[in-house]
């Protein structure tokens, strides 16, 4: 897989969320829900990085440029980590489409070390339904949203949405140090040919990391990237 071939919302994500966490460096990373190794290739320059994925198709044409420790497996994997294991961990869009979410939580607080940062990746409710009616035009959906209901991902199933304060229902080990809005624009602009242009997509990941720290831009932002300190 080459970088090209990545959507480039997507791409957008994942630079805003390097940028985010640019202070990483020299540390022992997991990157739990790793897909195709985007997060986990661009960490391993500077890092060691351990990834777990599920899904084999992801796998098979995962970055590789850089070296890191690639495992096939689920949550059932945690276990095979000493405590305090990792400096860092990484759960990007995860949580929404697993069960055992307390089950994942716990672990991380286990294989986490002391004052370590876990940076996890979510939907925000609010940003979906700005989403459904200002660029689809889909008042069922967004009225489904509001009254509590779950949304559907095309290639992952059902999103169940969470809160940020959920995370730390699931383990007393952790508190949050930050919340960063993640795509407060990206995901309401209609001009799909524009989103191809490069110069277009700098301004737009300039202004993104911008408002990622407001208050009133991080309410409607599509997604939250949580980071978490352990206690």
């Amino acid at each position: 897989m080459d970088i090209k071939d990545i959507a480039t919302w997507e791409l957008l994500q994942k630079k805003m969320t390097w940028e985010q966490l640019k202070y990483v460096h020299n540390k022992k990373i997991l990157d739990f829900g790793s897909g195709h190794g985007i997060t986990a290739n661009h960490f391993a320059l500077d890092n060691e990085v351990v990834a777990i994925e599920p899904n084999e198709n992801m796998l098979y044409d995962r970055f590789t440029e850089n070296d890191y420790t690639q495992i096939k497996g689920d949550v059932k994997e945690l276990k095979n980590f000493k405590d305090e294991s990792f400096d860092v961990i990484l759960c990007h869009n995860v949580l929404e489409y697993a069960h055992e979410r307390k089950e994942i939580i716990s672990g991380f607080s286990r294989i986490l070390k002391k004052d370590g940062y876990l940076s996890i990746l979510k939907h925000n409710r609010a940003g979906r339904v700005m989403q459904m009616v200002v660029l689809l035009n889909n008042f069922e959906h967004a009225n489904e949203l509001l009254e509590g209901k779950n949304g559907h991902a095309q290639q992952f199933g059902e999103i169940n949405y969470y809160e940020d304060s959920d995370i730390l229902e699931w383990s007393d080990k952790l508190r949050i140090e930050k919340v960063l809005g993640m795509r407060t624009f990206w995901d309401l602009q209609q001009n799909q040919d524009i989103q191809k242009n490069k110069e277009w997509q700098e301004k737009m990941l300039k202004i993104e990391l911008k408002v990622s720290e407001l208050e009133e831009y991080k309410a409607i932002a599509s997604f939250h990237h949580v980071i978490l300190r352990k206690n």
